[in-house]
């Protein structure tokens, strides 16, 4: 992936830029061998590659201000594509370009160290975010108060609920200020007064010309928080355009889909 500077010769107002985008996993599973072969190997199996395309000929443009929903079903390639914007995958083929920072805390409490306090946690995200020492302790105490954990705040987060954990890290990830702000599943988690803070903590953000990726099941969240959406299926880019009607689209889609495999299943 290649960074570019904040330039306003060429489209100032482009945020992240994808094209032709594919990504392609290399796994290894035990093939069962056959009775002949057990015995030629002393029963041990045989090891294989498999080749997983998560992502094929993405491409798409988003611009500031913008809040990007991703919507698909499990193993469509969502999070596949926000860790390839984040820098954290490399292309198999095709590029992607963005302008700014982009925060790397994907899923709200993926990273953390869970025998640590919510505090030092919020010290480690910020380093982890490329901020120094100094913009990190400036901020941990606003970061701490943000998530209204109380005396839980300064408690190793292994005895925290997924909800707390979620406050933390989305703490975290909006108060460190990255230009691309990317949450993995983020307002799944958490009671009704954390949504709405939350909510209203984003469309804040998009307000300071940030550019936001939201990946969520939650389809009302997408409707309500995001400016455009995408629908991926299978690595495959399948719509992009206004939430309502993307995340309407998709709902047809899976509905046929389900009838489908019920009619085969008979």
């Amino acid at each position: 992936m290649s960074s570019l500077s904040a330039s306003t010769d060429v489209e100032p107002t482009l945020a992240v830029r994808v094209a032709d985008l594919s990504i392609t996993y290399r796994t290894t599973f035990e093939r069962r061998p056959t009775l002949k072969q057990a015995l030629v190997r002393f029963g041990r199996g045989q090891r294989a590659v498999k080749e997983v395309e998560a992502l094929r000929n993405v491409s798409f443009e988003v611009y500031s201000r913008t809040a990007m929903g991703i919507i698909g079903a499990n193993g469509a390639g969502k999070s596949t594509l926000m860790r390839a914007v984040a820098g954290i995958l490399p292309p198999t083929s095709g590029s992607i370009e963005v302008w700014g920072r982009a925060s790397t805390l994907l899923a709200l409490g993926v990273g953390f160290n869970k025998n640590l306090s919510g505090r030092e946690n919020i010290i480690l995200g910020g380093l982890a975010a490329g901020l120094s020492k100094d913009e990190v302790e400036a901020r941990a105490a606003e970061v701490a108060e943000w998530t209204e954990l109380g005396d839980f705040i300064d408690m190793p987060m292994n005895t925290y609920s997924s909800g707390m954990s979620a406050r933390v890290g989305f703490s975290v990830a909006v108060h460190m200020k990255p230009d691309i702000l990317m949450i993995d599943e983020a307002l799944s988690t958490g009671d009704a007064h954390f949504r709405e803070k939350a909510t209203a903590k984003m469309a804040e953000l998009r307000e300071s010309a940030r550019a936001m990726f939201l990946v969520s099941h939650g389809l009302n969240s997408i409707k309500e928080m995001c400016t455009e959406a995408i629908w991926l299926d299978h690595g495959t880019l399948m719509m992009r355009g206004d939430p309502e009607e993307v995340v309407d689209a998709y709902i047809k889609f899976t509905k046929v889909k389900k009838k489908g495999s019920a009619v085969e299943d008979m």
